[in-house]
């Protein structure tokens, strides 16, 4: 799956988790917190999500700061 494939999908998680986000101002460089407002119990529902949507199960024990870690850790973990 590529970074692209993983985006779309996670921008479809978020779009779940935070209904009155906007989408289209989303993109690989955007901070979680600042720029999405994600919070503990949000990126806790994010990453069940996600889980759920790939097949995938987080190991990750560092914090994520933008989209793109997001996105480059999943495909690291689903590509091996």
């Amino acid at each position: 799956m590529t970074n692209e494939e993983i985006f779309a999908k996670l921008k479809e998680v978020l779009a779940m988790v935070k209904p009155k986000m906007d989408m289209s101002k989303v993109s690989m460089d955007s901070s979680l917190v600042l720029d999405l407002g994600i919070d503990s119990l949000s990126m806790l529902l994010m990453s069940l999500a996600i889980e759920q949507k790939l097949n995938f199960q987080f190991n990750a024990t560092k914090p994520f700061e933008t989209v793109r870690e997001v996105v480059e850790h999943i495909a690291s973990e689903i590509n091996k």
